[in-house]
């Protein structure tokens, strides 16, 4: 991976994103990744796979909302790989970012969250209710469940005033494919991801998280409960 040339220039997004992540706390970016982008992360993935640990148990600080999922955490994944944390630092990708967000982007500082490595293999697996530690997240997909009923959405609600409105109307979802991306105001978004509703299905994902020079800590200890 080390011999890779520079991540190429990401395609155009349209004037309207910074507008609608605004409004929205979430934006779509479908096809983010494709060809040997995706040929070359799903690969990654697949190897990171192998040394990421099984996680099976109710967050307390989220009122013992689900995690049952296999994860392997930013300090891991530093050691690991060349690839990913090339990637999150893309001067052209956290550029995109800002223009999105409107918010100085940089990635965030603690190792333990800055990339995750998530995968839902397993019927019922599920990333439960929570915000995150960091304002940015950006997930990007390699696999993913082939129509919305196979579970694994993604269910979010801007400017939540508590996790408790995901089970209510103001929850809205999302289904995503291979490639795909999305940007989440992960710190007021409150999101989970839905259970996967059959045997054999994949959702595979690569959480980058940012923050602004001015937020440089956590300001919870969730993410060391999940990726120590």
């Amino acid at each position: 991976m080390e011999g890779m040339p520079p991540m190429p220039a990401w395609p155009a997004h349209t004037d309207d994103l910074p507008d609608w992540f605004s409004r929205c706390g979430y934006v779509r970016l479908p096809g983010f990744l494709a060809g040997q982008d995706l040929s070359e992360l799903r690969a990654e993935l697949q190897r990171l796979e192998k040394i990421a640990k099984r996680r099976d148990f109710a967050m307390a600080c989220m009122d013992g909302s689900p995690r049952r999922m296999t994860t392997l955490g930013g300090q891991a994944i530093a050691v690991e790989s060349a690839l990913i944390p090339r990637l999150a630092a893309d001067r052209t990708l956290l550029a995109l970012l800002r223009h999105i967000s409107g918010l100085e982007a940089v990635p965030a500082p603690a190792l333990t969250e800055r990339f995750v490595l998530n995968i839902l293999h397993q019927e019922s697996d599920t990333h439960g209710a929570h915000v995150d530690d960091y304002p940015l997240a950006l997930v990007l997909f390699t696999e993913a469940p082939a129509t919305p009923d196979d579970g694994g959405l993604l269910e979010y609600v801007p400017r939540a005033a508590g996790l408790h409105q995901l089970d209510t109307p103001l929850a809205r979802r999302a289904h995503h494919m291979p490639g795909d991306a999305y940007l989440l105001r992960s710190d007021t978004t409150a999101h989970r991801v839905t259970p996967l509703r059959q045997p054999g299905v994949r959702r595979v994902v690569l959480n980058l998280a940012y923050t602004t020079p001015g937020l440089r800590t956590a300001t919870t200890p969730s993410a060391a409960l999940l990726y120590d």
